[in-house]
């Protein structure tokens, strides 16, 4: 049997899996500084002071402006199509009314997402609040669906079942306003595409962030939104055929719904759990593969916990012969290694034992190859 090795830096232990005495949490002694950073052996190596917190809140700093701009916009425009669709009496602009009133309301969850997210973890949240940008993007979802795309449909059937009759000047009002959001939500659009290209771009990259996403989603949907509503306006002038107005209403009401369906369905992944990416996990487990001291890595499982927050918990065999010392400097060179490949690792859980303790393919190692073909430890997403 393995003696429990005593620990100077990282006094607390607990049950592994297998029911042996394994590291556990990362310790802030384990942890680089602030000022410094880990070479692939564990050294530390100096960096600029906070610069990983810094560069974070540059990033939400600029995610911040482009929230606020797009909200500018939509309240803006929402007062105007709102007063157009009353004045020309048009479903389709009042369609478009109703979607920036929710797009605007949007932004409020994605700003109060943007500073509570950023909360230190506490005694009731050790894992800090990551989630919290998550949950406010689901939140925006639900107001796309209920403000945006139901409305849109209730403004379709009414028209087709009481009619609507658009005057000239109520026409020219309301292309005139439809014009002005065109160009306003494109502007918004713009900016939240120029932030996505500036922070990486790609799934991978900008989009990353749920509310620069939901950001991006809703000004690209205003903007072909605007442009069926003018195209159905004009329709209704031309023929006089109120259908042709509805059918606009129905197509906002259509891509609002899924894009809310879209949004809502990313937010669900990650809060109830979703690993890390494909990319994340081999980079760690080739680097635990790749120590000496590791004869076998039997499970890797990841976790996202925020934006750049990832746990991480690996239940690795090493060689007979290592006495309890050997065991605490192996642990924390493979967690300051992993911190250094993957910087979103903040939370990095090591169970080990020695290869002669296992003896066998047992009922634990048949658990370990389960879990080792989870999604959670291929990185692979699962669910629908």
């Amino acid at each position: 049997m393995m003696r429990v090795p005593r620990f100077s830096r990282a006094p607390q232990c607990e049950r592994n899996w297998s029911g042996q005495p394994a590291y556990v949490k990362r310790t802030p002694a384990d942890t680089p500084t602030d000022t410094e950073t880990a070479d692939d052996r564990g050294g530390r190596v100096p960096r600029g002071t906070g610069l990983h917190e810094e560069a974070k809140a540059r990033t939400d700093r600029r995610t911040r402006v482009t929230v606020l701009v797009a909200l500018g916009a939509n309240l803006l425009i929402a007062v105007a199509k709102t007063i157009g669709g009353l004045l020309a009496a048009s479903p389709a602009l009042l369609s478009e009314a109703a979607h920036s009133v929710a797009d605007g309301m949007n932004e409020v969850f994605l700003l109060a997402a943007l500073r509570r997210s950023r909360r230190p973890a506490d005694r009731r949240h050790p894992f800090g609040y990551g989630k919290e940008r998550f949950f406010w993007s689901l939140l925006a979802a639900v107001g796309i669906f209920v403000m945006g795309g139901c409305f849109s449909f209730y403004q379709a059937v009414h028209a087709l079942t009481t009619g609507a009759e658009e005057s000239y000047d109520g026409y020219v009002a309301g292309l005139a306003v439809l014009g002005v959001a065109l160009l306003t939500e494109g502007a918004s659009l713009l900016r939240a595409l120029h932030q996505v290209r500036v922070q990486g771009g790609g799934a991978g990259g900008g989009l990353r962030d749920p509310a620069l996403r939901t950001v991006v989603a809703e000004d690209g949907t205003a903007v072909l939104g605007v442009t069926l509503a003018i195209a159905g306006m004009a329709l209704h002038l031309v023929t006089g055929q109120v259908i042709w107005e509805a059918s606009a209403s129905f197509a906002i009401g259509a891509l609002l719904v899924y894009v809310a369906y879209w949004l809502g369905r990313d937010a669900r992944e990650q809060l109830i759990g979703v690993a890390a990416g494909p990319e994340p996990s081999r980079r760690i487990r080739a680097l635990l593969a790749a120590q000496p001291e590791i004869d076998s890595v039997e499970a890797l499982l990841t976790m996202r916990l925020g934006l750049d927050s990832t746990l991480v918990a690996a239940r690795v065999d090493l060689v007979p012969g290592l006495d309890s010392e050997d065991v605490e400097q192996v642990a924390v060179r493979i967690k300051r290694s992993i911190t250094h490949v993957v910087p979103e690792a903040d939370q990095i859980f090591l169970d080990v034992t020695e290869k002669a303790e296992r003896g066998g393919r047992g009922v634990q190692a048949e658990k370990a190859e389960k879990a080792e073909k989870s999604p959670a430890a291929t990185g692979e997403r699962g669910g629908t």
